[in-house]
């Protein structure tokens, strides 16, 4: 599969984003529905149950159908948000931790070592927001970390689960040193309004990471990406995650996403 990533900064370069306005969204934002699919639908609750129905095995099928290519494309992510000690982060629709986890564990790799000793002399508290619409996928979540309590997540006091919504994020203004989200923000109902949500919470000088699959261009690499993806894919999901549908659901969301270009 192929990845796209893009990078928002609220600093004072000329990346600079004036405060949200329906008129400057980019013009590839051409439909206030989300593409559940091949079908258009209003309801996010659609998507909830996607997401509820294969939480169990999502790990697994990441692994099978990326050639756990996607572990790679996190940790480059989080190597571009560079995390520091002391900061705020929120991570949305990453109920697993899968981001969350790689954050924490950049902040306490040896080359952070001497930031966090000078941190201590302040009052700057590192606080890691995992936000997900999914109950069930914040559990799984929580359950990874308290598995992982030998590496500090389970009784760590950075993690903070919180059920929410990307498109109503109950976050203050300018509270976040960064936000990322990976493979979902092409699930958002309405994109415009969580991409609104993300500039708001954002403090100047914040950093906006968002990971996505992109769409395969040269002719006969497509034609095998196809047929993998709507063949073999959802095959592979009846096989172990008892579920065609909703693996139909997500290679056609990909689809459905706007292209690279």
């Amino acid at each position: 599969m192929m990845m796209m990533m893009m990078a928002l900064l609220r600093s004072g370069s000329s990346k600079i984003l004036p405060r949200y306005q329906p008129s400057i969204l980019p013009r590839f934002l051409h439909s206030h529905a989300t593409s559940f699919g091949f079908k258009q639908d209003e309801k996010s609750k659609l998507v909830v149950n996607v997401f509820s129905t294969v939480a169990s095995t999502y790990d697994l099928m990441n692994d099978l159908i990326s050639t756990s290519l996607h572990r790679l494309w996190k940790d480059r992510l989080v190597s571009l948000l560079h995390p520091f000690a002391g900061m705020k982060h929120l991570d949305v629709a990453g109920g697993k931790g899968d981001v969350a986890f790689r954050v924490l564990e950049r902040m306490n790799s040896v080359s952070n070592k001497a930031l966090q000793e000078r941190l201590a002399d302040t009052e700057e508290v590192t606080k890691i927001f995992v936000c997900d619409i999914n109950p069930n996928m914040l559990n799984v979540g929580k359950k990874r970390a308290i598995e992982r309590v030998f590496s500090g997540f389970g009784e760590d006091r950075s993690l903070h689960w919180v059920e929410g919504d990307a498109e109503a994020l109950s976050f203050a203004d300018g509270s976040m040193d960064g936000y990322t989200i990976a493979f979902r923000i092409r699930n958002v109902t309405h994109i415009e309004k969580a991409l609104s949500e993300a500039y708001r919470v954002l403090k100047r000088g914040g950093r906006f990471l968002c990971l996505e699959l992109s769409h395969v261009e040269l002719p006969v690499f497509k034609q095998i990406y196809d047929y993998y993806s709507f063949s073999i894919i959802p095959a592979m999901g009846e096989l172990v995650a008892g579920d065609r549908a909703s693996y139909q659901y997500l290679v056609e969301s990909i689809r459905r996403f706007p292209n690279q270009c």
